[in-house]
């Protein structure tokens, strides 16, 4: 590695990691403040406040990696600008060109960086952090339907009232229809747990079978239900998409196209979870040209501010695409791209007008 490859690496490197900590500390602190609101409610006490804001600093580190990348890179470069030194590796040969692959190798560990994070540190750190307040405050997860949580499995239709922290289902009915879309049966019981190797076991079982006899109701203490339902799947109802591993998303996914269910917003976020690490090199192109204009326009603190409001932008267009496209029906791909290749373009557009100049 060449000298001054090392050196702006370590001045990028450095600024990025100081402006995510400035990040994860504000973010912190605000949502400790959220908080303390939900003291009192159970066991939720101020240790519970604290553990959980912890353990959601994952999730607020992926959401603002990239915006950091630009912010510190925007920093360190126009910095070097101010010293004269981009003009001086510009003037020993160094072209636009070379200088974007060296900010493109030094951007790769962010991006890999970015995409451990949004895979293996934050969905496991937020599903713990739920499952904490939940259980502290003594509350049972139920969804957005006053009669629970509904989810399709082959033919059957099954409602579930409430799911405790350690994943025990509460108020189970199971619809069981034949190919004609006639009830065959409701199978209701009182809660269930997932044991292995048997899978599903209810308790507090009674069902209710419909022929052309009339009803017949039979009752059980125990019942192993046999479905493809499995806890990675009851789990959705913990985290967000955007917060779901890749793996669990394309499982997801799977079993909704399985019973013919809407996959969008779920395929949206399984894109993004390949195409979001990349903005990390985005961010890099787009902070080369305000380097570029070291003394004639502007002071560092403004193109920072610059920085901050373009990552600000960024975040908000990703929301948006994502929701236009769930909305919309836009392919997943499309949605998860947009917003990236917009700012890709923004940045060819400013080095091909600075070089210009």
């Amino acid at each position: 590695m060449l000298i001054h490859e090392r050196y702006v690496r370590r001045e990028v490197a450095l600024a990025t990691l100081l402006v995510l900590t400035a990040f994860l500390g504000l973010f912190g602190f605000f949502d400790l403040i959220n908080e303390l609101d939900n003291l009192g409610r159970g066991n939720y006490g101020l240790e519970h406040a604290v553990m959980y804001t912890v353990l959601t600093l994952p999730g607020r580190a992926y959401e603002t990696l990239p915006i950091a990348v630009l912010i510190g890179a925007l920093y360190s470069l126009t910095t070097l600008s101010r010293h004269s030194e981009i003009t001086v590796l510009r003037a020993s040969g160094l072209s636009t060109a070379r200088i974007l692959k060296l900010l493109a190798r030094i951007g790769l560990p962010f991006v890999l960086l970015t995409f451990a994070t949004g895979e293996f540190i934050a969905p496991p750190a937020e599903r713990a952090a739920q499952e904490l307040k939940l259980a502290a405050r003594s509350q049972l997860l139920t969804s957005e339907f006053r009669s629970g949580f509904w989810v399709k499995d082959g033919r059957n239709f099954i409602n579930i009232g409430s799911v405790t922290p350690d994943g025990e289902l509460r108020k189970v009915r199971i619809f069981e229809f034949n190919e004609r879309r006639e009830l065959l049966s409701i199978l209701e019981a009182g809660r269930g747990a997932y044991r292995l190797p048997d899978g599903w076991v209810l308790a507090e079982v009674a069902r209710t079978d419909f022929s052309a006899e009339g009803a017949r109701v039979t009752r059980a203490e125990t019942l192993v239900w046999d479905s493809e339902l499995s806890p990675d799947v009851m789990s959705v109802m913990l985290v967000v998409p955007e917060r779901m591993s890749a793996w669990k998303l394309w499982h997801y996914i799977q079993h909704l196209a399985d019973n013919h269910q809407d996959t969008g917003r779920y395929e949206i976020a399984l894109w993004k979870k390949f195409t979001y690490p990349l903005a990390c090199l985005v961010m890099l192109a787009l902070a080369l040209p305000f380097a570029y204009m070291h003394n004639r326009n502007a002071a560092v603190s403004i193109k920072v501010f610059a920085g901050v409001m373009i990552g600000v932008l960024f975040h908000m267009l990703n929301g948006l695409f994502s929701n236009l496209g769930a909305i919309n029906s836009w392919p997943p791909y499309a949605a998860a791209l947009t917003p990236g290749v917009l700012f890709m373009f923004a940045a060819a557009a400013m080095l091909w007008w600075e070089d210009r100049r």
